[in-house]
């Protein structure tokens, strides 16, 4: 088991694929996009393979893949088949916006994925089209159906709650926890990359104290429950007559580092020991160097070891974003 300089446990290894994505969502990206890594920068599937096998040394069991899209990357399924069959692998899941999830549902869960998060800002296809400026709402609903008959389970909704963007249909998501059994997570919006810049980011964070009480005042009072598997920081709740659940997530107004169970490998290799803080160590240079599972097993540890005990964004505080990520976007980094 590994344990940081802060006596936390890290378990958890989040694995971006690619830096491409087939949307250009506000909080995300420019809608021209970003320069995107060449095919010799992106880690192989078999340098991949090589971390997971080394993580899973130090007690690592939980892996996730994301992007960027994970799906627009050629060949997933058989990455998911191939690290699903490694000793250790207890957990594999998936972050998606869901947009090719109908396509491949079926063959990720033979292949091995256990779980899958989808990305949904919004119930309205126009508002839809215009956070991700290219997307068509009907994909995702079909493919968030898709994963839950192929048994992808639970299917958990990460929603990014923006002032004056969706605030307004916080309680129609959060009433699909009751008339469709969805696991929605509300989730604050953070500050990152380029975001990092906006001067004026505190206006558009919505607390989730506030999401909370909105959902309260029409759906009636939230009773904690145990979070669906793989709940991570979210806290959870269920409503009067519901199947699914509603989370929140805090890394604003009440952040959780002090339980933070993870690192972050980007797709060109390099690997975070914190999504909001811009340090990084290198892994791609040694794998194409021939390095071997006790090499990587010593990177991920000076990775463990180099974790901070917390960031400092709170949205009160006069310089908030002087260790935030501003070098690379969220679709960059894999968040």
């Amino acid at each position: 088991m590994a344990f940081d300089a802060y006596r936390r446990t890290i378990d958890y290894l989040r694995i971006s694929v690619t830096d491409r994505c087939n949307l250009r969502c506000v909080y995300c990206m420019p809608e021209e996009g970003v320069p995107t890594s060449s095919h010799d920068e992106i880690l192989r599937y078999e340098e991949i393979e090589l971390v997971v096998r080394a993580a899973v040394t130090l007690g690592i069991h939980s892996f996730r893949l994301t992007g960027g899209e994970p799906l627009v990357r050629l060949g997933l399924v058989e990455l998911v088949r191939i690290l699903a069959t490694i000793p250790g692998v207890d957990d594999l899941a998936m972050t998606t916006n869901g947009m090719l999830l109908a396509r491949y549902a079926d063959d990720l869960v033979k292949a091995g994925l256990g779980r899958v998060n989808v990305s949904l800002d919004t119930l309205r296809p126009g508002r839809f089209h215009e956070i991700t400026r290219w997307g068509e709402l009907s994909e995702v609903l079909a493919g968030i159906e898709a994963a839950r008959e192929a048994g992808l389970s639970p299917v958990k909704i990460n929603t990014v709650v923006m002032r004056g963007v969706n605030d307004d249909e916080v309680v129609d998501l959060a009433r699909k926890t009751i008339d469709s059994g969805w696991h929605v997570r509300f989730i604050e919006w953070m500050p990152v990359g380029a975001a990092a810049q906006d001067q004026d980011w505190r206006a558009r964070v919505v607390t989730a104290q506030e999401t909370q009480a909105a959902v309260v005042a029409v759906l009636g009072p939230l009773t904690p429950v145990a979070g669906p598997r793989g709940a991570g920081p979210a806290r959870a709740y269920r409503l009067p007559g519901a199947t699914g659940s509603v989370g929140f997530i805090t890394p604003v107004s009440d952040h959780f580092c002090g339980s933070c169970n993870r690192l972050r490998l980007t797709a060109t290799g390099q690997l975070r020991p914190c999504l909001l803080a811009d340090a990084e160590i290198d892994l791609r240079e040694p794998l194409r160097n021939g390095a071997d599972i006790e090499t990587i097993r010593a990177l991920l540890l000076e990775a463990v070891h180099a974790k901070p005990g917390g960031h400092r964004i709170q949205a009160h505080e006069a310089d908030p974003l002087r260790d935030v990520a501003r070098s690379r976007s969220m679709s960059q980094i894999g968040g």
